[in-house]
């Protein structure tokens, strides 16, 4: 039976079912929002076309359709009719209106007090029905869960099997998805039994109750060697679900507890949010930004391989003109990017729980008293350029990507006259400042393991290499330098630095503390050996395109193992896609709606749809984006942010597409913004230090300050950016780095105390 064009208001038809909506895609297909003749709706799982003439994978559909059958329960969606030997073989559930657990913690943050309880207690009755039919799920996992007004379904049956039969071998597979799978289903796949599902469930409650997965390696092969061989992180977890957790995930499945016993335990749990780390949402991941998660930690939610805004097409570097200070542009990493150069503006965001349930106008929220700011915090404005000795050139800093990184009581700021600076974050004193050059530098890649990792401004004259040096960020001195290829970016992922060889053929991963190689991979994939490194949620890939013609086809996307720099192709991109950061460990790509369109310095781009990569399922989905936002993209908890030139602001739902809301801020030229929890609110700079705070559930405009006296001589040139250090705001305009109070933003800065 194939699938055909069915009614007007349908996208067509199968086994009776009139398909009205499409649902989502997975490894096995697509699923589809289906209605019978007699208006009931079903859950409609269609195969993909290209698997269905492979007879092992109708093999693994039989098995599902089987399963499924078996099972039913309450907290299980029942089968209401399948063809698996039709032509596109296809199932039909009973459909569940609510959205994954995965969407829920991305949208709203961890769960606590009586939703974590019901979800623990349902998916406890979930499974009881599910092994007394003699099947083991073997994928349970957030996006597998969907929470319904009246409690969670288990869904997706894709890889389960019945207990009584045997294991569908699957020679060079890995069944199931790494996070949340057991340590035997790595080692002995054909072995696993019930208790499997106990120790997946243990993952995904640690999820739930903490936005966090308990084994999270940055990629398939190092998270699975952490389930098999490493203790789960557990920072976050109430108790008592803590301790109930660490004995599902027992490494040993005959130690962990059955059902029943879970079923009382779990009865135990709180029906009222327990107070501490619980509460707090999904955090960065590790290697985006600074590694130490303590008070006052700003983490970066991408690395600055992820673009703001784009320069002229060049192909490469270029020389500037016109008399103008030569720089090398970096590349960006993507399709017609390749040939473009980007100005990195890096994405910062406290990573705390977004609350959705603020509808009110913004003049009716007040401001929460007591804001958490350093310790001796004051308003300050310190001037971030220091006279070069002997030098009276004229500084043109040509769109450097300016601005500070958090390191706990400290910023690390870019300058002009020096490489970077330390600034105390409560006084804005400069405690030392490090490197001499008549080029603004530009914004350090990270801070971590007591070092800050910057770029030094190279001569004018060179335009193939850059130098690349760790800092000691107490005292300022040099650690280590290292030569990298000038026309790529470096980041930090969560197990070193990400670079390119310097004839751009190899990707290099350099240890952090040391500088030295880590390993090296071909840079190459079947779309071309055009390569540019990528970190995206602190996981490592590599894009490649047509050495001649990076706009011909598609794009290559590979995952690098972060430990070995083994590359695997993932789904390939269209070559308008640009990369704006990770939900929930998966990439996601903004793709623009033409090739050939630049508006506004490339910061004023229409997009037609989001593109989100399963790296451990190999599977990529395409989101459409029906209103066609423009502007520069930036991913905060699970919302595309898109702002234009002109101050218009327009918040997407990455799950789905949705637009949220959209702003005419008139406010032009904004940074990228950054979201505060505590106060609900989106953070805005402009280039002549306006500050703007926006409703983050509305957009509704909340306050706005005044430009800065006298930003400095670069204002025109240098990209804003603003960051938060605890609650404080802290900003970059031109050569001038500033920190207000906010719930008093228009406060000066104390007289002759601030200025450096």
């Amino acid at each position: 039976m194939s699938l055909s064009t069915g009614e007007s208001d349908s996208i067509g038809s199968i086994g009776g079912y009139t398909l009205v909506d499409r649902l989502g895609s997975g490894g096995m297909g697509v699923v589809y929002l289906g209605r019978s003749a007699s208006g009931r709706q079903v859950a409609v799982k269609v195969v993909h076309a290209q698997y269905a003439q492979d007879e092992e994978f109708r093999t693994r559909f039989r098995q599902e359709v089987a399963a499924a059958r078996r099972v039913s329960g309450a907290f299980t969606a029942p089968v209401v009719d399948a063809d698996p030997d039709a032509e596109l073989p296809w199932m039909a559930t009973l459909y569940v209106p609510g959205r994954t657990l995965e969407d829920r913690v991305a949208r709203r943050g961890a769960l606590s007090g009586r939703e974590l309880r019901v979800l623990a207690l349902g998916l406890v009755e979930a499974l009881r029905d599910i092994h007394q039919a003699g099947v083991v799920h073997r994928d349970l996992k957030p996006s597998n869960v969907l929470m319904a007004e009246d409690g969670p379904r288990v869904i997706d049956f894709g890889i389960s099997r019945a207990a009584d039969n045997e294991a569908l071998t699957m020679t060079g597979h890995l069944i199931g998805t790494p996070p949340f799978m057991s340590p035997e289903q790595f080692a002995s796949p054909r072995d696993v039994t019930a208790a499997s599902d106990v120790f997946s469930l243990g993952s995904l409650l640690v999820y739930a109750a903490t936005g966090n997965r308990p084994f999270d390696g940055g990629s398939p092969y190092m998270t699975g060697y952490k389930v098999v061989h490493e203790q789960p992180t557990l920072d976050g977890a109430p108790e008592p679900l803590r301790g109930m957790a660490e004995r599902c995930l027992a490494k040993d499945p005959a130690t962990r507890p059955q059902l029943a016993e879970l079923y009382r335990m779990f009865e135990t749990l709180p029906d009222t949010a327990a107070a501490g780390p619980a509460a707090a949402g999904p955090s960065t991941v590790p290697g985006s930004g600074s590694d130490t998660a303590g008070p006052g930690r700003t983490p970066v939610t991408e690395s600055a391989t992820v673009g703001r805004g784009y320069g002229g097409r060049t192909g490469g570097t270029e020389p500037a003109t016109g008399g103008r200070t030569r720089r090398v542009r970096r590349l960006v990493v993507l399709g017609a990017a390749l040939a473009a150069t980007v100005v990195g503006v890096s994405a910062y965001h406290l990573a705390t729980n977004p609350d959705t349930s603020h509808g009110t106008p913004a003049a009716d929220h007040p401001v929460p008293p007591g804001p958490s700011l350093p310790v001796g915090w004051r308003p300050w404005q310190t001037e971030l350029t220091r006279p070069v000795k002997g030098d009276s050139t004229t500084v043109n800093v040509d769109s450097v990507d300016s601005g500070c990184m958090s390191g706990g009581s400290a910023l690390y700021c870019a300058g002009t006259g020096f490489t970077v600076a330390r600034i105390a974050a409560a006084s804005g004193r400069v405690e030392w400042r490090f490197g001499s050059s008549a080029q603004a530098a530009e914004r350090p890649l990270g801070v971590r393991n007591g070092m800050v990792y910057a770029y030094e401004p190279q001569d004018e004259t060179v335009y193939t290499e850059r130098q690349l040096t760790a800092l000691d960020a107490d005292a300022g001195k040099r650690v280590w330098t290292r030569t990298i290829d000038a026309g790529h970016p470096a980041a930090l992922f969560s197990g070193g630095i990400l670079t390119m060889s310097e004839k751009g053929t190899e990707f290099v991963a350099l240890d952090a503390r040391t500088g030295k190689d880590l390993w090296r991979t071909p840079a190459r994939s079947s779309a071309g050996t055009r390569c540019a490194p990528l970190v995206l949620g602190g996981a490592p890939y590599g894009v490649c395109t047509d050495a001649d013609d990076p706009t011909k086809g598609q794009a290559g996307l590979v995952n690098l193992d972060p430990a070995h720099g083994t590359a695997r192709e993932l789904p390939k991109v269209p070559p308008t896609a640009m990369p704006v950061g990770a939900v929930g460990g998966q990439p996601l790509f903004a793709v623009r709606q033409k090739l050939d369109s630049e508006s506004n310095d490339g910061r004023d781009e229409p997009y037609a749809a989001l593109i989100r990569v399963n790296p451990a399922e190999g599977t990529a989905i395409r989101i459409p984006l029906p209103d066609i936002p423009r502007g520069a993209a930036t991913l905060i908890d699970g919302t595309v942010y898109f702002v234009r030139p002109d101050g218009t602001v327009t918040a997407i739902r990455a799950t789905d597409g949705t637009r949220l809301w959209q702003e005419g801020t008139q406010i032009e030229n904004l940074s990228a913004p950054v979201s505060s929890t505590a106060y609900d609110s989106l953070y805005f700079a402009n280039r002549y230090g306006r500050l703007l705070a926006l409703d983050r559930t509305t957009g509704a405009a909340r306050w706005s300050t005044d430009k800065l006296d006298d930003p400095g001589t670069s204002a025109e040139n240098t990209i804003p950016s603003v960051l938060l250090v605890k609650d404080a705001i802290v900003a970059v305009a031109g050569d001038t780095a500033f920190s207000v109070r906010p719930a008093r933003p228009t406060a000066a800065p104390t007289p002759g105390a601030t200025r450096n």
